[in-house]
Parts: C-alpha cells; structure tokens; sequence
C-alpha cells in the first residue's frame, strides 16, 4: 500500500499555476510520492502533468464531478490517460440521490453504466463516502444499497474511514467489507473536544483505531491511501498532511 496526499487538503494553495507549482514541491519535500488531484485551480491538464512529473510525483487518483462523468466522458478519460490515472473518483452523489431508496439504486445503475465505459477505457470509478450513507432506508444503509445494487466489476468504492466513523459505522468493518472492491482508500482522523464536537485530526492525532485500519487496508489489498484532512483549523495544511505522513511513518504504513 502506498501513501498520497490528497491536495483538497490544502485547496487554498492552488488557485493559479504558480501556486499549484509550489504546493506539489511542498507535497514532495513531506515525502509523499503521490497525489490525489482534488480542489485544484484552474491549470491546463499538460501543465499539471508536467509539473507533477517535475516534482516525480504520481496522479494516483481525482476527484470529478458528476456532471463530467455524465456529459463529459470522453474528456475525463483522456484527462486521466494523460496523466496515467486509473481512479476516477466522485466525492459524493448528487443530492437528489440521497433522500430514498430508490434514489440510491438508481445512482447505483446509472454510476455503474459510466463504471463500464470507464473500465473499456482502462480506468476505474471509485465511490467517496461521506456520512450521509449511513442513514437507513427500509432497515439498509445507503452504502448497503450502493454496496448491493452496483455492479461489482464497474463500480469500486473509496472508503473514508473518517465518515464512516461519523456515520456510526465500524471503519474495520467496512475496509473487509469492500474485499475485492476498494484499491483506493481515505485516511483521516477524529478528534473529539471537551464540549464533544468532532473534530478532522491529522491520523494518529484522533480517537480512531489506525493499526487495525491499516491492517485490514492491507489485507483486502489496497493500492492507494490518500491523506485528507477537510479543515486544519487555522493551522498550516501542508504541516498537517507532514504530521500524518510521519504518524504513518511510525506505524509502518511508509
């Protein structure tokens, strides 16, 4: 398994080129290798490419909107064969999904049909969770249904362990339950206050149970952990992305 920085971490550092640039080379001197594109500003897709490649960094994974998978698909895929990127990730489903059952299957077929262009194309569609999933329709979860309703071979899953936590899940649990169906992974953690508000933590900085997280990442054979943390709090986002990376460090996972 190997570690990424996913830079929607750090969003508000790369709203022009010039910025981008810096950022990476930051990303880089962390130790990471590899990225998630995420939250990036507009930049030509050569232009990322290249200076990616200058900092001898890997685009593992993205996040795209719904709308290019749905009405820009020849795009995305050339996008992502440009930069050697397998997983096209969604960071969510459309709200309109969210509220039934039925909403949920139908994401569920409609993301799978795009799931099979994609795979003709090389590539794979991976699903990012939030804690919405976790509510309960007809005694399922939505992330049952999509887990049910999906087709296996064309719909893969994108765990956040973080989400799965803040939806009342077993992130260990869930990491098995998608054996066969997960190469890419979100890590983050939570931290909770005296005044119980949950808090996004760098990982091992929270409450949740990284050892057997990553145990479980590898034993289902994850290819990809992305590090994510939504908010720093007013702090520096590249120091939070290096004190993961070292708290992985310490728990072997680099």
């Amino acid at each position: 398994m190997k570690i990424a920085a996913q830079l929607y971490t750090v969003r508000e550092f790369l709203k022009t080129p010039e910025s981008i640039a810096d950022s990476l080379k930051k990303v880089k001197q962390i130790g990471y290798n590899a990225v998630q594109v995420s939250g990036v500003g507009p930049i030509g897709n050569q232009e990322l490419k290249d200076l990616a490649d200058g900092e001898q960094l890997t685009i593992c994974a993205t996040h795209i909107p719904y709308q290019d998978l749905t009405e820009r698909l020849d795009e995305v895929i050339q996008k992502h064969q440009l930069w050697g990127c397998k997983y096209v990730g969604l960071g969510g489903m459309p709200n309109e999904y969210r509220s039934s059952k039925e909403g949920y299957i139908s994401f569920a077929k409609e993301a799978s049909e795009i799931g099979r262009k994609l795979d003709a194309a090389g590539l794979k569609f991976i699903y990012h969770n939030h804690n919405f999933e976790f509510a309960k329709f007809d005694g399922k979860t939505g992330m049952e249904i999509l887990l049910e309703e999906s087709d296996p071979s064309a719909f893969d899953f994108e765990l956040d362990v973080y989400w799965v936590q803040a939806g009342g899940g077993d992130a260990v649990e869930w990491v098995r339950k998608f054996d066969g169906r997960m190469k890419v992974v979100h890590l983050k953690d939570m931290a909770v206050t005296a005044e119980r508000e949950q808090l996004f933590a760098e990982v091992g900085e929270g409450n949740m149970n990284f050892p057997a997280i990553l145990n479980a990442c590898r034993e289902i054979g994850v290819e990809w952990a992305a590090v994510e943390q939504d908010q720093s709090y007013g702090r520096d986002p590249f120091q939070c992305l290096e004190t993961s990376f070292n708290n992985l460090k310490k728990l072997g996972a680099v």
